[in-house]
């Protein structure tokens, strides 16, 4: 089967490369040639430098939502002026507005936008339609950046420039100065960069670009016009540094600690392509908390990833879902090996990471490389003999190296190929792993279809050597009104990347075909509108059986208010063969199939109050059993510098089956009525476009009711028995608040104060009033954490005019 897949996906690529077609004449790049200027400009939002007087100015900006190839009325028409010098490009726009009392400026955190009027510039030094990055500036002022690829946006990605932004008589104007240091292209005399610009007026919810943009296709940077003009530059040297400073009060269960900590990270442009980050001694304690929840899945939860070092610049390294960075500085590996007469009396929660590295880029032939580097330490557990009194150690992690490797070639304007390792090795007898993937996606030329896959392989090294297997194979229209895809995957029992990445469900196949439309020009009521329609159909591998089938539709519409709404309905008609509630190979549980129907509402975002609701309800072919999901969320903003957002998230599950625990002879499934409530508040407040304070609550409940408990005969179904009398009834709860001041005092240089209150406990049994259940929680031990870091930024050419300045003087 393995072999057969392969030639099938090789014969599909080879058909679909020999089928494509000339380049789509039909989108038309504008071009602007800018001029050098000997003074730059004070980067104050104001454009009355003369420098701006003689520059090009690119205008005719072109609407791409909600009517998209409208022309920018002159009424609020916008003018970019460019100009670039031997340090940085830079552009002078003014936003013509009417009504200038109107314009949306929302503060917000850096990389944040609220309810706001924006303008950006996305630049692509090597212009090749795949790889640009942002640069966009709120009203407000506000900045934000990311790494846009026909992959999407990645918002992670942080650079230091400078940009001013000012409301006038005639509308609202931007400055910028993007330093060459931030941005890549080739090393030439004369370079020819990929460019577009865009702006947001938020009051009619519209969006404008330079170079008109068609929604009928699915990718923004192949729209990108040209930006000329610029010679004979000398990029400075990509050297900064960040060094960071930390201190920590902690208070836990009547016990007071402190420690400090210092560490640096480390930025070098290795050439005009890559760039080498570094991180040493890294300190992670003001990363957010975790959303845990009462999990009773057969499957760990996974959580998002809260670090600045991870976070930043991974759009490589998420290729193929095969990295998954929780891993490096997770939990150890081993729990140790006890006698009977001994306890464990400290097991270190987290590894530690030593130091780590990345490095990252893309050639001018469209070859990206990235190689992540980490190094975790040893750990060990404390473990007290009660009998002798005898102390000893164990390690539980040894020092351990993670790698990934990443090629991704890209061509003809929207296609890749890429591979992946990841390598896993730690010291001594403990368990090592590797897996590797090939990964395609190619498009036509038009950009209108595409075909896409993967063949990956895991190798697991514990004492004998485990290999698992993972491949897709689809096709997809991803351009026009009528949209389809179809696509096929199958996972091995044995596949496992849980060393370095993350994966739950194996042993399967599953088939999808689905469809979609969707309006491409606004009507009299809808501005949006996206109808899905979706069947999937699953069974196990080895040995066969059938899983499940299921179809589903689910719609999205905007109407000319702009309050987005839809719903769908989803419903399985037959029964599951659950393969996973048993937690043992070869044996299956049936699950009744179920018809699910949800709705949602979400108000217009422009209004000061806004809110929104989901209602989602399961009802199975089981008397008494179904499920209940619901959302609320409420968003008020009292001005521009402080806004409230509460959410409120309670379910409900009746009667619902799931594992309970296993004998030599007997595998036990319990029913059970589960509830869950979740509160999460969050509220900010932002002195202005370098300062804010903001407050984060999250409360989660939930309880777990056993009524029967059942063995698990072979052929899936349940036998009622009294063989299990253990208590199973539990409540969870989760409580955490982080008050969070946050400083930018300059470019790439931030203050933050943290205070964190956290608890929450585990009790064996259910049903308790909110009264008492509150009662409980709060007598358990709270953590209280003070926290201050300082990062500053230190750019090497900076440092060097200094340094110089101070020797002639």
């Amino acid at each position: 089967m393995k072999t057969q897949l392969l030639i099938i996906c090789l014969i599909l690529c080879s058909v679909f490369t020999y089928a494509q077609k000339k380049e789509d004449e039909n989108i038309v790049r504008k071009k602007i040639v800018i001029t050098k200027t000997s003074s730059s400009p004070k980067i104050d939002g104001i454009l009355d430098d003369s420098v701006w007087q003689n520059a090009p100015i690119a205008t005719g900006f072109i609407e791409r939502s909600p009517n998209n190839g409208k022309p920018q009325a002159d009424s609020i028409k916008t003018e970019v002026r460019i100009l670039y010098d031997d340090t940085g490009i830079y552009f002078g726009a003014q936003m013509y507005d009417p009504t200038p009392n109107k314009i949306a400026k929302e503060l917000t955190e850096r990389d944040g936008v609220g309810n706001d009027d924006f303008f950006g510039v996305a630049l692509n030094g090597y212009n090749d339609k795949q790889q640009s990055l942002e640069f966009m500036v709120t009203a407000a002022g506000v900045q934000f950046d990311a790494k846009l690829t026909t992959d999407g946006e990645d918002d992670t990605w942080n650079s230091i420039w400078y940009s001013g932004a000012k409301i006038n008589e005639k509308g609202w104007s931007v400055e910028m100065k993007i330093p060459y240091s931030e941005l890549r292209f080739p090393k030439s005399n004369v370079q020819e960069w990929g460019m577009n610009m865009f702006r947001r007026i938020q009051r009619i919810k519209a969006s404008y670009d330079w170079n008109f943009v068609d929604n009928a296709k699915n990718s923004y940077t192949l729209f990108d016009g040209v930006l000329q003009g610029i010679e004979n530059i000398n990029p400075p040297t990509r050297l900064s540094f960040t060094p960071y400073i930390s201190t920590y009060v902690n208070s836990f269960d009547g016990k007071t600690t402190s420690n400090f900590n210092g560490g640096m990270d480390i930025k070098y442009g290795i050439n005009d392509a890559f760039t080498f980050d570094m991180t040493l001694i890294p300190d992670f304690g003001q990363a957010n908390f975790d959303n845990s929840i009462l999990n009773l899945t057969p499957f760990e939860q996974q959580f998002s990833e809260q670090r600045t070092f991870f976070t930043e610049g991974t759009e490589l390294f998420s290729k193929g879902g095969m990295f998954y960075s929780r891993r490096v500085g997770g939990e150890p590996s081993r729990y140790p090996t006890t006698s009977e007469n001994e306890e464990v009396t400290e097991y270190p929660a987290k590894v530690k990471l030593f130091n780590a590295f990345k490095i990252s880029g893309r050639t001018k032939k469209g070859l990206g490389i990235g190689f992540f580097n980490g190094v975790t330490q040893k750990m060990e557990a404390t473990i007290l003999n009660h009998e002798t009194g005898e102390v000893r150690k164990e390690v539980v992690e040894p020092w351990t190296n993670y790698n990934v490797l990443v090629f991704d070639q890209r061509f003809n304007g929207n296609s890749s190929v890429s591979l992946i390792n990841t390598n896993v090795t730690r010291n001594g007898d403990f368990r090592d792993a590797n897996a590797t993937g090939i990964l395609w996606d190619i498009n036509n030329k038009k950009n209108t279809y595409k075909t896409f896959g993967s063949l990956k392989g895991s190798w697991v090294m514990d004492g004998e050597t485990k290999f698992g297997t993972k491949g897709e194979l689809g096709v997809e229209k991803i351009a026009g009104k009528h949209r389809f895809n179809i696509n096929g995957n199958m996972t091995t029992k044995d596949w496992d990347i849980n060393d370095v990445g993350f994966s739950t469900r194996t042993n399967f196949g599953n088939y999808n075909a689905w469809y979609g439309y969707r309006i491409l020009q606004p009507t009299k009521t809808l501005n949006n509108m996206y109808l899905n329609f979706n069947i999937n159909y699953f069974h196990r591998l080895e040995p066969f059986i059938f899983q499940n089938i299921i179809f589903n539709n689910n719609n999205s519409f905007t109407d000319k208010n702009f309050r987005v709404f839809g719903g769908g309905i989803e419903f399985s008609p037959l029964t599951q063969n659950d393969i996973y509630e048993p937690r043992t190979f070869g044996r299956h549980l049936k699950v009744p199939g179920y018809f699910d129907s949800w709705i949602w509402f979400e108000s217009d975002s422009r209004k000061k109050l806004q809110y929104n609701f989901e209602f989602d309800y399961y009802a199975f072919d089981e008397k008494g059993r179904n499920q209940i999901i619901t959302n609320f969320g409420l968003r008020y903003r009292f001005s521009d510098k402080f806004n409230v957002h509460w959410t409120f998230n309670p379910s409900f599950s009746n009667n619902e089956t799931g594992f309970a625990g296993k004998d030599n002879n007997d595998i036990f499934i319990g029913r059970r009525q589960r509830n869950t409530y979740e509160n999460a508040l969050t509220s900010k407040y932002t002195f202005n476009e370098k300062i804010a304070l903001s407050l984060t609550f999250r409360h989660y409940f939930s309880d777990v009711t056993y009524k029967q408990f059942y063995t698990l005969n072979q052929d899936g179904s349940l036998a009622e028995t009294n063989l299990f009398d253990k208590n199973l009834n539990g409540t969870y709860n989760a409580w955490n608040v982080d008050l969070r001041f946050s400083w930018w005092f300059a470019p790439g240089s931030q203050l933050t104060l943290l205070y964190r209150n956290a608890t929450s406990n585990y009790l064996e049994f259910s049903r308790l009033n909110v009264t008492k259940n509150y009662d409980m929680l709060f007598s358990e031990p709270t953590v209280n954490n003070f926290s201050l870091k300082l990062t500053y930024f230190l750019d090497y050419n900076r440092v060097k005019h200094w340094t110089k300045k101070k020797a002639k003087g």
